[in-house]
């Protein structure tokens, strides 16, 4: 036994039911709560929120001042056990960051990690030691608010992300001032919700919840992540809240997590509205015995879990065992040894230019350049470039959902950036309304048109029916195009819309997704050519509403799409395929692939894959290079592609470099017809590849 749990057992000796009770119940802050709660023991964490649907508003509560005043309350109680306060610190603190969604296309890890650390450096200026991300949500469905929240419809990539994510937060030691204890979530599912609308049911199956949702899960707890947060839906018939399967069988019992979940916002008491629970004090013994340490805001483990211990709904060692997993967290982030913040922090680590030169470079890696004819990026040549649209003005409209702490006023306007990054001896005319910007339009060289989603139309509870631009915006898009100049589209938005009629009237389109405080410098580097665009989907991008969900790693039916014949699978007035398909993503240059070449013809144990990629351009540029395989013939149905790698690489014009992937057997593994894990031998494919729907293709055997 190690210090810590000698510690934590010492602690628990001494504490009184109500006490341990205490630990478990995480109040919500709004400004100061009474303070004699805290000095009696009866809360173990704080919420720093406004509401449940902080992600829709802003809220700057967050003070060292405050914390600290709160944390002495609770050192004033009998046990002096010191509380863990949380806060969702979704993609930056101060400093804002693309939304995570943006974050996935930039497919760089590392990029991730670094806004997190930042994040991390930030929040724990003003006494936050506990972020409620990454999120880690599977979405295949963009009417899902939420999607803005996570890493996209790959498991692969967002494991991958998740990682990064728990590392940036939690660095190699969490007990550090400057981290953060992450918290994966939701688990799980989340993102399957009946039609798009968030708290929904889903129906997923154990193959499909096993080898799509679980695996961001497992990566982040095998990353060290502190806590796990448990979802709202219901999941199979069982809400996730009250899932002892997945919540102890799974989390703790095969992939040996030892920290505590929480609930989501009041998900204990909503148990009652599921109808698993007649009331909340059965509620509250339901998510206890599932596995659930903390309830967040409900008050249910603080109203009746005494009750159902003294009537034998719970026992003393369930009650213990949660107890002492809050306790090991708090352990190990040093909150025992360093309760307080120093408020001299503050003006030493909060929105450095270091953290906002990352937050520039993030804009720059995530934005994805989907169409470019004739090469009309990076704008050249053009003396008089009319900027259009409701963004010409944005300064918090780039931030996207869940920015509690960013401010508008260290947003630089995006009609100044533009000003201040434009090329000598160009002209800006700017026009936020569609009046003045058809009558400019006629006199201009080139048009820009900032359209998109506001922030508020995402995030949490941001569901919509329509995934078309908001109202009004195509009609402006297509009477500005149909002057005839050269026309630049830009999307701003926390999913993937159906844009395809939009683009169609355009000669070139970036998608900027909500890309944080320095988006506009950003974009204005990308449009005149200061910096190239290297972003890639981490998501499907739809022709219509109607195709969603929609992802690229769907299994074969028994009539696959295919180009001829009447009985295939498809749409009788649209096409199957998405407008933009899943790694897609467009430079200022051109890339070939060549010589495919793979170590052997049959795997065993690991396989190298390897290609030559070169810069056929006339510019230096950023190639995504990603691998895929398909597993031929299998026990279960096996999707028809599966990302197992990606690299970003920069080359310069001319330049040829060799790319490599190792592949492993684990790689190929899947959960088989009988339950089980593992690889199958057989026949399989691999490409290696600019997106989903091209590339050099291999053939190998396991």
């Amino acid at each position: 036994m190690n210090d810590i749990e000698e510690r934590i057992d010492h602690l628990l000796g001494q504490m009184t039911l109500e006490e341990k009770i205490g630990q478990l119940n995480q109040p919500m802050i709004h400004g100061l709560p009474g303070l004699d709660l805290l000095r009696q023991g009866k809360a173990g964490s704080i919420i720093n929120a406004f509401g449940a649907l902080s992600g829709q508003g802003f809220d700057h509560l967050s003070s060292a001042e405050a914390c600290n005043t709160l944390q002495k309350a609770a050192l004033e109680s009998r046990l002096g056990i010191p509380l863990l306060f949380g806060r969702d610190i979704i993609h930056g603190q101060r400093t804002v960051f693309p939304i995570p969604l943006a974050q996935a296309a930039s497919f760089n890890p590392t990029l991730v990690e670094q806004i997190n650390r930042v994040a991390a450096r930030e929040a724990s200026a003003v006494g936050i030691r506990w972020t409620f991300a990454p999120m880690l949500d599977i979405a295949r469905d963009a009417r899902w608010g939420r999607i803005a929240e996570g890493y996209g419809e790959d498991p692969y990539l967002t494991a991958r992300m998740a990682e990064a994510a728990a590392r940036g937060f939690q660095g190699d030691d969490v007990s550090q001032p400057d981290r953060l204890v992450a918290c994966a979530k939701h688990y799980v599912g989340y993102g399957a919700a009946e039609g798009g609308r968030d708290y929904e049911q889903a129906e997923i199956s154990e193959p499909t919840l096993r080898d799509v949702y679980l695996p961001p899960f497992r990566a982040a707890v095998a990353a060290g992540v502190g806590t796990v947060m448990s979802a709202f839906l219901d999941l199979n018939g069982v809400p996730a809240t009250a899932n002892r399967r997945l919540l102890t069988d799974i989390l703790r019992g095969e992939w040996g997590f030892d920290g505590f979940v929480v609930s989501d916002w009041e998900s204990i008491g909503e148990l009652a509205q599921h109808g698993v629970a007649e009331d909340r004090a059965q509620a509250a013994a339901l998510a206890l015995h599932a596995g659930v340490d903390m309830d967040m805001v409900s008050g249910a483990y603080q109203e009746t879990l005494a009750e159902n211990l003294r009537c034998g709904r719970i026992s003393d060692a369930e009650l213990d065992t949660a107890v002492r997993r809050v306790l090991r967290i708090k352990h190990r982030a040093g909150i025992f040894e360093r309760p307080f913040t120093d408020p001299e922090r503050a003006s030493r680590d909060i929105l450095t230019a270091e953290a906002r030169d990352l937050a520039r470079q993030a804009a720059r890696e995530t934005m994805v350049l989907l169409k470019n004819d004739r090469n009309l990026l990076p704008l050249r040549d053009m003396r008089r470039i009319l900027v259009a649209g409701p963004f010409v003005h944005a300064t918090a409209e780039l931030f996207g959902t869940w920015t509690m702490d960013g401010r508008a006023e260290d947003v630089v306007p995006l009609d100044q950036a533009f000003r201040q990054i434009a090329p000598t001896g160009v002209e800006l005319w700017f026009a936020a309304t569609p009046d003045l910007a058809l009558s400019r339009a006629h006199y201009a060289d080139a048009v820009i048109l900032l359209m998109g989603e506001h922030p508020a139309r995402s995030g949490e509870n941001a569901n919509v029916s329509d995934l078309n631009l908001p109202p009004g915006q195509l009609e402006w898009i297509t009477a500005v195009a149909g002057i005839g100049k050269p026309t630049v589209l830009v999307v701003f938005a926390g999913r993937p819309l159906a844009i395809t009629r939009a683009i169609a009237q355009v000669q070139a389109a970036i998608y900027a997704w909500h890309p944080g405080l320095e988006g506009a410098a950003a974009l204005a580097e990308i449009l005149f050519g200061l910096a190239a665009p290297s972003g890639r989907l981490p998501v499907s991008m739809p022709r219509a509403t109607g195709q969603a969900p929609i992802y690229y790693a769907r299994k074969p039916s028994g009539r696959p799409l295919r180009e001829d014949g009447p009985f295939r699978t498809r749409y009788v007035d649209l096409p199957t395929v998405p407008l933009y398909p899943f790694g897609y993503g467009l430079t200022y240059t051109r890339f070939s692939y060549s010589d495919l070449r793979i170590s052997s013809q049959r795997m065993r144990d690991t396989l190298t894959v390897s290609a030559l990629i070169t810069n056929v351009g006339e510019r230096a540029g950023t190639e995504v290079v990603q691998l895929y395989i398909r597993d031929l013939v299998g026990s279960l149905t096996r999707p028809i592609r599966e990302l197992k790698g990606f690299q970003r690489m920069t080359l310069q014009p001319g330049e040829s470099r060799r790319v490599q992937f190792t592949l492993r057997e684990e790689d190929l593994a899947f959960t088989r017809a009988d339950g089980s894990w593992g690889a199958e031998p057989g026949r399989f494919k691999v490409w290696i590849a600019p997106h989903c729907e091209a590339g050099l293709e291999g053939e190998f055997m396991l």
